[in-house]
C-alpha cells in the first residue's frame, strides 16, 4: 500500500501596507514641476515678449510714448519696409552677402582642422583647446574691440605687411574692406563646429579605412568616398546652425562701425538695422516689423534646407 502525502499547505504571506505603483498621471505631475522654472522662463522671457512684438509690429510705437498712444497702423511698416526703404534692401544685401562667403568658409575652416585634430598626435587636448578658444570668445565685445585694433590703419596687420613693403588701409575704416574683416572674423571663430565635427569623426568606422587601404584607395578618395557620406549629417547640422548664425551676426559689427553699420552702411548688418530703428530712431513698432521679416525669413531658409538634405545627406540606418 503506497503512502501519500499531502502537500504542505501554502502559509499567506503576512500582511503589510499596501504600495501602489507609481501611475503615469503622477509622474508627469513631477515632470511638470521640475520644468515649471523654464516654462515660467519660457512665457515671461520668450512668449510674451514675441507677442508683445507681432502686435507692435502693426502700430507705430516709439517707445517714448505712453500705451495708450498707440496708433494702429495695421500693414503700413510692412509696405514701408519693402518698398520705401532703401536701406532696408542694403541691410539684406550686406547680410546675405556676409553669411553666403563666411558660413561655407567656416565650415571648410572647421573640418579641415578637425581632419588634422583627429589624428594621434603629442598634445592633441593642447591644440583642440587653443583652436576652441575664440569661439568661447567670439560674442565678446572685448575680442571686437581687439579686431579693430588689429585691422586699424596702425594695427599690428598693417605692422605686418610693412615687413613685405606693403602699405595696408585701414581696413576697418575703408567700405571696401570693413565687411571683409568681419567675415574673416567669423571665420576665425570656428571652435565649435570644429568640436562637432571631431565627435563625428570618432563615428567613422576605422575598418572602413582599412578595407579601403587594402583595394588601394588613397587619401583623397577616403576622404570622398568614406569620411563625406558618413559625416553628412554632421555636416547638415553644422550647415544649419552656422547659416542662422551667420545672418544673426551683431555684436561685431555693431562694435566695429561704433553702431552705425559704417563706413558708408557697408557692414550694416540686418539686425544692426533692426536695433538701429528701435533703438537709436525709436521706431519700435518699425523694428518689431523687421524682427517678425527676419524670423520668417529665417525659418523659410531653415525649411529648404532641411528640404535639399534628403539629396545629400545620408543616415547609418537607411538601406
Amino acid at each position: 500500500m503506497a503512502l501519500t502525502t499531502a502537500p504542505a499547505p501554502l502559509h499567506r504571506a503576512a500582511k503589510g501596507p499596501r504600495v501602489e505603483p507609481r501611475g503615469p498621471r503622477r509622474e508627469g505631475l513631477a515632470g511638470y514641476l521640475f520644468l515649471t522654472p523654464w516654462l515660467i522662463g519660457l512665457a515671461t522671457i520668450t512668449a510674451i515678449p514675441m507677442l508683445m512684438s507681432l502686435v507692435l509690429s502693426f502700430t507705430d510705437y516709439d517707445i517714448l510714448s505712453d500705451w495708450s498712444e498707440l496708433n494702429w497702423v495695421g500693414f503700413d511698416n510692412y509696405q514701408r519696409m519693402f518698398t520705401e526703404d532703401p536701406t532696408f534692401w542694403h541691410a539684406v544685401q550686406v547680410t546675405v552677402l556676409f553669411a553666403v562667403i563666411a558660413t561655407p568658409l567656416k565650415l571648410g575652416a572647421a573640418l579641415g582642422v578637425a581632419l588634422l585634430l583627429n589624428k594621434a598626435i603629442r598634445g592633441v587636448g593642447l591644440y583642440r583647446s587653443l583652436f576652441y578658444l575664440p569661439s568661447l570668445l567670439g560674442g565678446s565685445v572685448a575680442l571686437a574691440i581687439v579686431w579693430v585694433s588689429m585691422f586699424s590703419r596702425d594695427g599690428s596687420f598693417n605692422a605686418f605687411l610693412a615687413l613685405f613693403g606693403i602699405s595696408g588701409p585701414g581696413w576697418v575704416n575703408d567700405p571696401d574692406y570693413a565687411l571683409s574683416t568681419l567675415i574673416l572674423l567669423a571665420i576665425w571663430q570656428f571652435g565649435a563646429p570644429m568640436v562637432i565635427f571631431l565627435a563625428g569623426l570618432k563615428q567613422v568606422p576605422v575598418e572602413l579605412y582599412e578595407a579601403a587601404s587594402v583595394d588601394g584607395a588613397g587619401a583623397l578618395r577616403k576622404f570622398r568616398s568614406i569620411t563625406l557620406p558618413i559625416l553628412s549629417p554632421v555636416i547638415f547640422f553644422n550647415l544649419v546652425l552656422e547659416t542662422i548664425h551667420g545672418f544673426q551676426g551683431f555684436t561685431s559689427a555693431f562694435v566695429i562701425s561704433g553702431g552705425t553699420g559704417g563706413p558708408v552702411d557697408s557692414t550694416l548688418m540686418y539686425t544692426l538695422y533692426l536695433y538701429i530703428k528701435g533703438f537709436t530712431d525709436y521706431e519700435m513698432g518699425y523694428a518689431s516689423a523687421l524682427a517678425w521679416v527676419f524670423l520668417l525669413a529665417v525659418g523659410l531658409l531653415t525649411v529648404v534646407l532641411f528640404s535639399t538634405g534628403r539629396f545629400w545627406v545620408h543616415y547609418g540606418d537607411e538601406r
